[in-house]
């Protein structure tokens, strides 16, 4: 039996609070601005992907959890080219006072969660990264078959990331890092690295060109495998409403 197929699953139990949904002027799904805001999920399609494809893994989870997350959760995907735009957005809204200026105390209260798909995983990952270097917490990075530019390291988490998880299959012409690892495992936990094998168990995707059905099947289905994009809602959920731990342990094969 495959590790993916090991996973255990936790129900949510959530108390649903149905939040609005529009489109943000930079090309990002976004919840509307409060100033409440208590966590920060952020998304990034991968290749060349709209913000708004409906048929993309990071669009879908990200519509559906701005549906059904408590209010005060901001929630928007991006295309992984604006990943500046993304910093940008987090630094304006831990910066409470408004006054330009994030206080330590401000940055403390951050809860971040990263996730994306191939160049969209990897620009989570570097995102992460920018967010160490100014002393900004990140609950949680998923990678799902993560590819770096070439000017781009997705391997290493870095350690202001309490915990990361990568989903990877292994063929084609792209497919993704099969390991990740922590700068500092003091600091980080490494969910683990999960892989996806889709000539065994192939998943159909909507919207493909002819080029990705030809040169790169496996790496567009992990794009849309509703199993892998499940366990990705299934970790967001969890790291926000429930014991870290409790994630750890459903995880492991």
């Amino acid at each position: 039996m495959s590790r993916c197929a090991r996973f255990a699953i936790l129900s949510a139990g959530l108390c649903a609070s149905c939040v609005l949904s529009l489109f943000a002027a930079d090309g990002a799904i976004g919840h509307p601005s409060n100033p409440t805001i208590s966590t920060i999920v952020i998304g990034f399609a991968g290749g060349f992907v709209r913000h708004d494809n409906l048929h993309h893994g990071p669009v879908q989870l990200a519509e559906r959890i701005q549906k059904t997350f408590p209010r005060g959760t901001y929630v928007r995907v991006f295309e992984n080219r604006h990943r500046k735009s993304a910093y940008r957005a987090i630094l304006r809204l831990l910066d409470r006072d408004h006054d330009g200026v994030l206080t330590e105390e401000e940055k403390s209260q951050a809860r971040i969660i990263l996730f994306g798909h191939s160049w969209g995983a990897a620009a989570a990952v570097v995102l992460a990264r920018e967010l160490d270097r100014v002393g900004i917490p990140v609950l949680l990075t998923v990678q799902v078959d993560s590819v770096a530019k070439p000017w781009q390291h997705d391997g290493l988490i870095p350690d202001n990331v309490l915990a990361a998880v990568n989903f990877y299959q292994p063929h084609g012409l792209i497919h993704g890092r099969a390991e990740i690892r922590a700068a500092d495992t003091s600091k980080t936990e490494i969910l683990g690295n999960y892989r996806y094998d889709y000539r065994l168990a192939p998943v159909t995707c909507q919207g493909t060109t002819w080029f990705d059905r030809t040169f790169i099947p496996s790496h567009i289905e992990s794009q849309c495998d509703p199993h892998i994009w499940s366990q990705v809602e299934m970790l967001v959920r969890q790291r926000i409403q429930s014991d870290p731990g409790i994630v750890a342990a459903a995880l492991q094969p």
